[in-house]
């Protein structure tokens, strides 16, 4: 018996002793897709929207995963992007407009009638520390390289402005990279047109999606393209034996809006106008790949191995673009992407790893983008790790495991001093915070403030800053110590050269 026991003992000892291979991490990541840009309902009903869109693989990863209903990113796509690659607040990092050329900011920017803007880190991420008007950090793909992982980009990049080290994902970190360089946006979806190149495959202008030169001149999506892309990778990376990370970084469904013809004409049968159902095709061609990545995971046998994230960037279009009203796109949430109200920043996410987080769960615990770096780190196992940059993310990971923890206790901020271009409700130069079911957003142009309680006004609809005056003194307070604490950039009047005042000195 005594010699059995023993037997037993030592199996489990060379058992525990065997090194366990951290779980592939895949990163679904898509361009301006809004919180009701889904058949798969991020609110408390389903709405006209849900019954719009088909995302039946979206779905499926719901019924796999956990749902988060209060998911958010910045308003704009590169402040998010840079803000996931550092885990940085976009205050803090100062990449807080779309990047893309070289020491300049927008032009809408500099073309301003009222106000100046500062020089904020138009050249995005680097881990270069020579490089000027950039923000210097340790990447999250670079700390996933070091400790054994195969890193992937697939698809859209703009981390870094034209001309810039980090215009090429090779340069943060990535062992790969697909298609991914300064441009937040395609020339082309279609293979036919080379995706905005000329004939030859070389670069018609600043839009022309590089590589993918197979793909010329074939009647293909983008979006397909990039999925056939990733799978073509992933067989080469099994082979190596090593944990991946898999940054799939979809073009879609950000301008121009250009039907995916898999699936547009079901769209046109049920009565959308032309632009929405090009929109919703997109949409779908997107569920599409998801469910290709899904499948290719099970057919490996990697669905138990592998921890996938779901998220967008930024809310979903409304200002311009799409069809029907302006800044109803998303309702019943306001306004939509360039808006610091909840259309423009509220997005839809999921989580699913077997074994951890629980099939068809929901939270509504509320997270901010920068919280995926030290999220995703925790995922791999990555507790030891330095970087240069202060982490402003916080990990989740209790909130996966539903231990009881939550993070709704903290701020969370959004800070804008630039110019998207469009109008529109909480779109503009403005600052705003998050505490509790509370929200207050600053306007910097007239110093004027907005107060809504999302639990009981999820739309914004009822402004009670005069009728909470204590609150909004509270929440422009902690906005303004935020800020000065970050070292946050305001602009300046031009008619007096004077710079925004901070929330608190504004009331």
């Amino acid at each position: 018996m005594k010699k059995i026991v023993f037997a037993f003992l030592g199996l489990c000892l060379l058992s525990c002793n065997k090194e366990i291979k951290p779980p592939n991490i895949v990163l679904f990541f898509v361009d301006d897709l809004g919180w009701q840009d889904t058949s798969v309902p991020f609110w408390n009903e389903t709405t006209h929207f849900n019954q719009r869109y088909h995302t039946p693989n979206m779905e499926r990863l719901t019924k796999e995963g956990m749902k988060f209903t209060q998911a958010y990113a910045t308003s704009v796509c590169s402040p998010t992007r840079v803000s996931l690659m550092t885990g940085m607040n976009a205050a803090r990092h100062r990449v807080t407009n779309w990047t893309l050329h070289k020491d300049k900011i927008q032009s809408m920017e500099s073309n301003h009638g009222d106000l100046d803007f500062p020089m904020w880190n138009v050249n995005g991420v680097t881990l270069d520390t020579s490089v000027k008007h950039a923000v210097h950090a340790t990447s999250l793909p670079a700390i996933l390289k070091k400790n054994g992982y195969t890193t992937i980009h697939i698809g859209k990049a703009h981390f870094g402005a034209i001309g810039t080290s980090a215009a090429n994902p090779l340069n943060i970190g990535f062992d790969v990279n697909i298609a991914g360089h300064a441009a937040g946006a395609p020339g082309s979806y279609y293979g036919l047109d080379n995706f905005g190149n000329n004939g030859d495959g070389s670069p018609k202008n600043i839009w022309s999606v590089p590589g993918l030169t197979e793909f010329h001149g074939k009647k293909i999506n983008l979006t397909e393209a990039l999925t056939q892309k990733s799978i073509t990778i992933l067989d080469s990376v099994l082979k190596l034996d090593k944990p991946f990370f898999l940054y799939m970084s979809h073009y879609t469904v950000h301008t121009p809006l250009m039907a995916d013809d898999r699936f547009f004409q079901k769209y046109l049968d049920v009565g959308l106008d032309t632009i929405e159902a090009q929109y919703a095709s997109m949409i779908e061609g997107m569920d599409n790949s998801l469910g290709n990545l899904l499948d290719y995971l099970e057919k490996h046998n990697l669905e138990d191995k592998t921890a996938i994230l779901f998220m967008s960037d930024n809310g979903g279009l409304s200002a311009v673009a799409r069809g029907g009203d302006p800044h109803t796109h998303n309702k019943p949430l306001s306004s939509g992407k360039g808006s610091v109200r909840e259309g423009g920043i509220r997005e839809p996410m999921i989580v699913k790893w077997p074994g951890v987080v629980a099939p068809g769960s929901t939270s509504h615990d509320y997270l901010i983008i920068e919280d995926f770096y030290p999220t995703i780190l925790s995922i791999a196992g990555i507790t030891n790790y330095e970087t240069v940059q202060h982490i402003d993310g916080q990990n989740f990971m209790p909130i996966l495991k539903k231990t009881g923890a939550t993070l709704n206790s903290r701020i969370l901020v959004w800070h804008y001093p630039n110019e998207w271009g469009p109008s529109g409700p909480g779109i503009g130069a403005t600052s705003a915070i998050r505490k509790g079911d509370w929200k207050l957003i600053y306007y910097h142009l007239d110093q004027r403030f907005e107060l809504f309680n999302l639990e009981s006004d999820i739309g914004e609809t009822k402004n009670l800053s005069k009728n909470n005056p204590n609150k909004l003194v509270e929440l422009a307070n902690d906005l303004t110590n935020y800020l000065i604490s970050v070292d946050a950039q305001m602009p300046s009047y031009k008619n007096t050269v004077q710079k925004v005042p901070f929330p608190s000195k504004a009331l």
